[in-house]
């Protein structure tokens, strides 16, 4: 480890965040700075993320900015490689960036568009993590954070892209939760409801309980710090999460009839 990265960690924790430059996941990093840790934050936008920084006054020494494209295996890999050279194995990484685009795979078309949202959404998850899991389990410590969606329990109208990736970025984090249990590495599924973020303010549809991304990132805190297996926030979502799970087909059909759907990503360019 150089000098450098001594120095950092000898300062603070550091939290490795995907999808840095806006909504949750800079909320999230606002968090973890302003309680002391230190951040290695993430995005295609590298330019946003960096004003950003400035713009809050972040300490220099307390925060580096890389690069990434998740729905490109290569670059997502690389970013945390780059992270592990300059800054060092992070305590806790958020696996957040990801899309939400309506799709109707009538139209050939779209398949691309669904294409895209599971390559961001669900292995962006996984190549966000690849790069640190072997050296967490040598370390026998550290947390990995998932970022699914309730919208992952059942499906919805206009959003068959996006509730299969997040359902499988569910079942991902379960099951490497359980490959990873007796190594001394948490697995944590995040599953949002409604959080006011660029990627839910052009829903067309009712969204009950919706949260700020900051009231978002402080119960999101408390979920990853005592290391839950899984977590829906807010708590009035998880009891509809309950719900959700135990309907029968026939009964979330009639639930989500007339429902209005999430518009196309396409028609929406």
């Amino acid at each position: 480890m150089s000098q450098q990265q001594i120095a950092i960690s000898s300062r603070a924790p550091l939290v490795y965040i995907t999808g840095a430059s806006s909504g949750i996941g800079q909320a999230l990093a606002r968090h973890y700075y302003d309680l002391g840790w230190s951040l290695a934050l993430v995005a295609r936008r590298t330019q946003v993320l960096k004003q950003w920084a400035q713009d809050s006054q972040l300490d220099a020494q307390r925060y580096a900015v890389y690069q990434a494209d998740v729905t490109d295996i290569d670059s997502a890999c690389a970013a945390g490689e780059a992270c592990l050279d300059h800054q060092g194995l992070p305590a806790l990484v958020i696996a957040n960036a990801g899309i939400s685009w309506g799709v109707d795979t009538s139209q050939r078309e779209d398949l691309s568009a669904m294409q895209q949202v599971l390559a961001s959404n669900t292995m962006g998850v996984a190549a966000s993590f690849q790069p640190f899991i072997a050296p967490m389990v040598a370390r026998g410590s550290g947390s990995l954070v998932g970022v699914a969606s309730i919208a992952g329990i059942r499906g919805l109208p206009g959003h068959g892209a996006y509730c299969a990736s997040k359902a499988a970025v569910i079942a991902y984090c379960e099951s490497l939760r359980t490959e990873l249990k007796a190594s001394g590495v948490a697995v944590v599924t995040l599953l949002p409801g409604y959080v006011d973020t660029p990627l839910t303010r052009s829903n067309p549809y009712p969204m009950p309980f919706l949260l700020s991304p900051q009231e978002f990132a402080r119960r999101a805190y408390r979920v990853i710090d005592r290391k839950a297996g899984y977590a829906i926030i807010p708590w009035q979502m998880a009891l509809i999460g309950r719900v959700m799970n135990l309907l029968p087909a026939f009964i979330w059909d009639r639930v989500v009839a007339g429902r209005t759907r999430k518009p196309r990503h396409l028609s929406e360019h």
